[in-house]
């Protein structure tokens, strides 16, 4: 009888909001907002008390939505207030409430615009089960400061979401608010707070192919990132994975400009380990090798042979400033230091001595240039030298090891050769076994 009774209780309920409903829209038409009003929150209490959740959650809606059709909005405001901070009130009827408010913010315009947004904004902090549409209105209030001018405005507003945290939001829209909060950190050259931001982004959820244009978006970005700081191989590594996206490969003008700015920007990223792979990664590549003046290019550069920068700055000037990687002057002198890098490091291959003369003469430098740059390879131990000064000679030198280098290759050797004694000492011992097994068979037969 309990069951029965709450199941007739929620009836009646039903059909007392369905009544209610068309009375308070004919009361509304007679221009008698407030009666209605007071018939809807009478009602919202016995709903409320009954904790049925549904039926509040449609007196909510009528409340806000009388009020919006009458153009009320300060009582629109008033009502959603009140409504969200009564006792025990249900949280599926407040999320009702905010999400039909929430398309009435589409809808208006101006100052009745902000606030309401306002309101939504103050009557969803904090509350996790309405986190998605506060971060929906955050962004919308970030748009419209940002059109009036306001950019600081718009990027500290956006800053204050953690949309990370946000369980219930989808993963896309995630990615999607993240990058505009990088966005807005380049537009008020804040690239430190865009770094942090960038990395909250997995990667991992561009391989989805249905999100195709955030990856594009996501890379946009962490170049526009790495060009700030100068950072030429990420920014190379960028450009291969928009190369590797599928809609940029059905699009030949474009995965030829991603790949021709991946080989640039590799080839303009100082030599490392990493640089180098890259390099001969890239180098197999078929559509490169198609590229006839790029794939030249490349070949200077992986091949242990001195480049001359006046046939590089005669032969590919031309083409390499019609690109978008060459804008500035800064990465012609970039270009030149690998150059220089380059002819070095193929120098102390097949240099034990050399005069330093005579190597700024080949490098096509000053003295002293030679000499600086020379020094700073030294010191980030791309190549292993020493200089004479008074007989101006520089000496090539092999890579010194490490005391703990030295220790732990002895220690290898040591293991290894224990390994294969201990190996070959069972196998000794197994041939003596085997013989003796065999011995008194032979002599048997004898």
């Amino acid at each position: 009888m309990a069951d029965g009774r709450i199941v007739k209780m929620e009836v009646d309920y039903e059909k007392d909001v369905d009544d209610k409903i068309i009375a308070t829209n004919a009361l509304v038409k007679q221009g008698k907002l407030d009666e209605a009003l007071d018939q809807l929150m009478a009602l919202e209490k016995q709903t409320r008390t009954g904790a049925d959740t549904h039926s509040t959650g449609r007196i909510l809606v009528q409340v806000v939505k009388l009020c919006y059709e009458t153009k009320n909005y300060t009582k629109l405001n008033e009502m959603v207030v009140a409504l969200s901070k009564r006792r025990s009130q249900m949280k599926q009827a407040i999320q009702k409430m905010v999400q039909e408010c929430c398309v009435y913010v589409d809808q208006l315009e101006g100052s009745e615009k902000l606030n309401l947004i306002d309101t939504l904004r103050n009557v969803t902090a904090g509350k996790i089960y309405v986190e998605v549409e506060r971060a929906r209105l955050t962004y919308k209030l970030s748009q419209i400061k940002e059109a009036a001018g306001d950019i600081e405005g718009a990027a500290n507003i956006m800053y204050e979401m953690q949309v990370e945290t946000f369980g219930s939001m989808d993963k896309r829209e995630k990615v999607e608010l993240i990058l505009e909060q990088m966005r807005l950190g380049f537009a008020r050259n804040d690239f430190i707070r865009a770094a942090i931001i960038s990395k909250k982004i997995s990667v991992k959820f561009f391989d989805d192919p249905e999100q195709q244009d955030l990856k594009l978006k996501y890379y946009e970005r962490m170049i526009t990132l790495c060009e700030h700081d100068s950072k030429y191989l990420d920014i190379s590594r960028h450009f291969l994975a928009v190369y590797n996206t599928p809609k940029i490969q059905e699009d030949i003008p474009k995965r030829d400009m991603a790949l021709q700015a991946a080989l640039l920007f590799c080839i303009l990223a100082p030599y490392d380990n990493e640089q180098h792979d890259l390099l001969h990664r890239l180098d197999q590549d078929k559509i490169l090798k198609e590229s006839t003046k790029y794939n030249q290019l490349l070949q200077l550069f992986i091949t242990s042979e001195l480049i001359v920068w006046a046939g590089i700055a005669q032969e590919y000037e031309q083409e390499l400033r019609a690109s978008t990687v060459f804008k500035s002057e800064k990465r012609f002198e970039d270009l030149k230091k690998r150059v220089v890098e380059h002819n070095m490091r193929v120098m102390a291959k097949y240099y034990t001595r050399i005069r330093l003369e005579r190597m700024a003469h080949l490098l096509d430098l000053s003295l002293a240039e030679t000499e600086q740059t020379l020094s700073n390879l030294v010191t980030n131990k791309v190549i292993y030298a020493k200089i004479d000064r008074l007989s101006g000679i520089v000496h090539f030198v092999h890579q010194q090891k490490d005391p703990e280098e030295v220790l732990n290759d002895w220690s290898h050797n040591l293991n290894s050769l224990m390994s294969l004694l201990s190996r070959t000492t069972h196998l000794i011992n197994k041939e003596e076994m085997v013989h003796r097994h065999l011995q008194p068979v032979v002599t048997m037969h004898e």
